[in-house]
């Protein structure tokens, strides 16, 4: 590995597993830390709210009792305090944490009911005479007092019988009701960490299985190598990581593309070049220095070098059309225009009766040079195949083709030896030779047959394909058939009729795409 590539993987060595359950973690404990205590401060505002509601009910209990109660040997109103607050605390049961005092000021007296789990005065610091008592008899009439047994809340009530003043207090210790509070918290934290064990061995399977496909193109990674680029991800679902995985397969498939075409375009050299330069090596090896020899020699170099660059010249043309650029389709062409320069141009291929048959009027989205370069091509296979004088004709119309709709054919005829049944399936692969003869009657083999492969390739990136119709002794017509494409609605009816329905006797080179 680089030393960048080294640099950019600075970072943390968590695997991405573990990173997703340690987050679910994080936010598992802060949601379950800020609901338990959420929990406990609501348990402890009812602890408050239930103390407040118990007091309050005593103390009016008390009011009730000292307005009506009747003591119980006389059967009479209550004349005296004391009496009233034995009676009354008798009859009474103070709940968990709860005191009820009775306390008579002149006597000194206090009597107290007290609850389970109840400190007795004494063990709350508040013994008659001390000072928390007294501030309890003279502050205010309710609230909350600290105490050595813990906070209490408090409501404190005075009644006077018979010229004698009794107060009537009301205490609940909040200690045990807030010892619960915290088994309770207790229980739930306990409970909680439970969870976030389970969860987090639930997370850890879940994300494992989540991150599955992903370590599986971590793997296929890591097995690709410039050898074998066949392996793909095995895509299930519709989720992101299902996407992950297919789009990785289009990579490998784009790679993989890219590399056998590489390696078709070096095989391809390869197999081309190796003739013309042992040509070469052979006579320069063997050349003397007799002027006429050397004279030869040259004449041959420069023509194999020359065949050399053709072959260069197409077997890359052939790797271009692998890519996506190969054709580039922007605004219509007039095909009359295109078709009269390519007419032009063919003329300059050899000493043959050029006759142009037809003329396409209208547009067309295509790419003219692509176009030009494949009809050049047609016209100096037909130079090839005949002689001095002989018939090349030309030609382009608008067809309407049962698979590409509206289209256009250019075709190139001639009346040369034609093309054997046999050969015309082959002609338009690569390295592929007809077994025609030229109109001396020497077989042809002066191509590298790569020629027809690249007109295949045009017609092909114009989403169209390659036609022949040929009869040995009869010559051979050649042409393109293209998709129009699209272009703006602006024939009118005459223009309409240029179109004909293709003949379904025809004979394609290959089948339409």
């Amino acid at each position: 590995m680089t030393e960048p590539a080294q640099a950019a993987r600075q970072g943390s060595r968590v695997t991405a597993r573990w990173r997703i359950v340690a987050w679910l973690m994080l936010a598992l404990v802060i949601a379950m830390t800020a609901l338990i205590v959420t929990v406990r401060s609501a348990m402890i505002a009812e602890v408050g709210r239930n103390l407040n509601a118990d007091v309050v009910q005593e103390n009016q209990e008390f009011r009730t009792f000292a307005g009506e109660g009747r003591n119980p040997e006389t059967a009479r109103p209550f004349t005296d305090v004391s009496s009233m607050f034995e009676v009354m605390l008798r009859r009474q049961r103070a709940a968990e944490g709860e005191m009820l005092v009775g306390y008579v000021p002149a006597r000194q007296q206090a009597l107290t009911v007290e609850g389970v789990r109840t400190p007795s005065l004494a063990e709350a610091g508040l013994e008659p005479g001390s000072r928390e008592f007294g501030q309890l008899l003279t502050g205010p009439r309710s609230g909350i007092v600290e105490t050595r047994g813990g906070d209490a809340r408090f409501v404190r009530d005075e009644v006077t019988l018979g010229g004698e003043r009794g107060v009537f207090l009301v205490l609940a210790f909040e200690r045990h009701h807030l010892q619960e509070v915290d088994s309770t918290v207790r229980l739930m934290v306990g409970v909680a960490a439970g969870a976030l064990l389970l969860a987090a061995a639930i997370a850890w399977l879940a994300a494992g299985q989540i991150l599955r496909p992903v370590r599986s193109v971590r793997r296929a990674a890591a097995e690709i190598t410039e050898r074998d680029l066949t392996r793909r991800i095995p895509v299930q679902g519709n989720d992101d990581i299902a996407e992950l995985a297919v789009t990785f397969n289009g990579m490998l498939d784009r790679l993989e593309a890219a590399f056998a075409a590489e390696q078709r375009f070096v095989d391809d050299a390869a197999h081309e070049l190796r003739t013309p330069i042992t040509i070469i090596r052979g006579h320069l090896e063997t050349m003397s220095d007799d002027p006429a020899e050397r004279a030869a020699t040259t004449t041959l170099v420069l023509n194999e070098l020359s065949r050399m660059s053709r072959i260069v010249s197409d077997l890359l043309a052939l790797a271009k059309a692998e890519r996506p650029d190969f054709i580039h389709l922007a605004e219509p062409v007039d095909l009359a225009e295109l078709t009269l320069d390519i007419d032009a141009k063919m003329q300059a291929l050899g000493p043959r009766r050029w006759t142009l048959a037809e003329v396409a009027d209208g547009p067309a989205v295509v790419d003219a040079q692509r176009v030009t370069q494949a009809v050049l091509q047609l016209a100096q296979n037909a130079v090839e195949h005949t002689g001095d004088g002989d018939l090349i004709e030309l030609a382009s119309r608008f067809v309407r083709d049962p698979e590409l709709g509206d289209a256009v054919a250019i075709t190139v005829r001639d009346d040369g030896p034609g093309v054997a049944a046999e050969d015309a399936e082959l002609i338009f692969d690569r390295f592929a030779r007809g077994a025609g003869q030229s109109a001396s009657g020497a077989r042809s083999r002066a191509g590298a047959g790569l020629g027809l492969a690249i007109v295949r390739a045009i017609a092909e990136g114009h989403r169209g394909s390659v036609t022949l119709e040929s009869r040995p002794g009869a010559g051979s017509t050649f042409g393109l058939l293209l998709p129009v494409g699209e272009v703006p609605a602006t024939r009118d009816a005459d223009e309409l009729e240029l179109f004909e329905e293709i003949d379904d006797d025809r004979e394609p080179a290959e089948a339409h795409r």
